[in-house]
């Protein structure tokens, strides 16, 4: 790999380090300041949804400026949000109002970084000299750190807990992290984030801007294979996002370990760190499918564990069970996703992708933290596992996912007379 792939693996593995360490403090931040388990669900319900909006406009400004320059001040926003957060505290106090206005500061930071990092991912190849097998490679790299920063992110956040209590001054850490991420990405060169010729469109105002948002969808709603991965993949984090701001902070609260809550997400870190080395070691040798069928099983199979909530212990085996899976199935369908979106269109398909999946849990984080004010938290975990098993089911007999190793679906770009 040349220095520019080294780099943006640097910026990702930083920015995604903060967000594992504020996904343990900030929902029990939330706790501890308003007492309620549904504040924390309507919280997420409402960010999510914001930050859903900001994806659809998000992959409009990727399709049209430097997605590093994007990459770069979404970061730094990132940081201010977060920063503001202890600051708020010790002047006029943290409240349920706050938490969503620095919450969706955050989200209009946050979406634009994740959507222009995805649809800079060709251009990497290309100027890594675009050879066979690299694409999977990089992807089942960059989930491999994915993995292991889920695992040191949340671990710190638990240990942070743990040492110090719930404080919104920990969460500096996290505006550290991505400010840092942003001044990494300076090294990265201009050509990176370029948007190649052919991608930009003359459209301009609002009719420009409509064109370009039908375009994505267009696509992402006529493509099987591209659709069929956004609704696994935004099934599968909703019913995380679920587990992770609601369900699960408030059950080992109850059970007297707060700090568990860090590490039930390292042990889902821990598997996918470890399932996607194995993908990254084997691109080649088994096949995409494979790994596809054997995710979906082991992720029905994990999150059924966890959603008994039997004890502290089986939660975290689950956990690890899901990771491990998850890994693999999460790169299979990455680059697979990459190979059928045209490089003109990926930054609005990934814009329409991102609000997909940020719809998912908006919709589901409250109703499943109802269902735990309601009727316990046994019950929404079991309604969390009977989700995953459905989209399981659906996926598996899905027409859209048996030809995942079929070749020729490369994005236009990696074959220029086709652009």
């Amino acid at each position: 790999m040349r220095r520019n792939t080294w780099v943006y693996l640097g910026s990702y593995s930083l920015s995604l380090l903060g967000n594992g360490i504020a996904s343990v403090l900030f929902p029990l931040l939330v706790l501890a300041t308003t007492g309620d388990v549904l504040a924390a669900g309507v919280l997420a319900s409402v960010t999510l949804g914001v930050a859903a909006v900001v994806g659809l406009f998000a992959g409009v400004v990727v399709d049209r400026v430097n997605r590093r320059t994007v990459s770069i001040v979404s970061d730094v926003l990132s940081a201010g949000s977060i920063a503001a957060i202890p600051v708020v505290d010790a002047t006029v106090g943290l409240n349920l109002a706050w938490f969503v206005v620095l919450g969706v500061v955050g989200a209009c930071g946050d979406m634009p970084g994740m959507t222009a990092r995805e649809a800079l991912l060709p251009q990497l190849v290309r100027l890594d000299g675009a050879r066979p097998g690299t694409l999977d490679r990089l992807v089942g790299v960059r989930e491999s750190l994915s993995g292991a920063l889920m695992l040191v992110g949340p671990g710190v956040g638990g240990l942070l807990v743990w040492a110090f209590g719930v404080d919104a001054v920990a969460l500096s850490v996290t505006a550290g992290t991505s400010l840092a991420a942003a001044l990494l990405t300076l090294l990265m060169s201009p050509r990176a984030g370029d948007v190649q010729p052919g991608e930009v469109r003359a459209a301009r105002g609002v009719r420009g801007v409509a064109t370009d948002l039908l375009t994505g969808w267009r696509f992402l709603l006529g493509s099987r294979l591209v659709l069929g991965a956004t609704l696994v993949t935004a099934a599968l984090v909703a019913v995380i996002a679920a587990l992770q701001t609601t369900v699960l902070p408030a059950y080992f609260t109850d059970e007297g370990l707060p700090e568990l809550s860090g590490f039930a997400a390292t042990g889902i870190a821990v598997g996918s760190l470890a399932g996607a080395a194995v993908f990254a070691t084997t691109v080649g040798r088994v096949s995409r499918r494979a790994w596809f069928v054997t995710g979906m099983v082991g992720m029905a199979a994990g999150f059924t564990v966890i959603g008994l909530l039997a004890a502290p212990w089986t939660v975290l085996v689950g956990a690890v069970v899901v990771g491990l899976t998850q890994g693999p199935m999460s790169a299979v369908l990455g680059v697979a996703t990459i190979e059928a979106t045209p490089d003109e269109n990926r930054g609005r398909v990934l814009g329409a992708q991102n609000a997909l999946v940020l719809a998912a849990p908006a919709v589901s984080a409250a109703p499943v933290a109802a269902i735990a004010s309601a009727h316990g938290l046994t019950a929404a975990g079991l309604v969390v596992a009977g989700l995953v098993m459905v989209t399981a089911a659906v996926a598996l007999l899905a027409p859209a996912f048996r030809s995942l190793d079929a070749p020729g679906r490369m994005g236009r770009a990696d074959r220029p007379e086709e652009a």
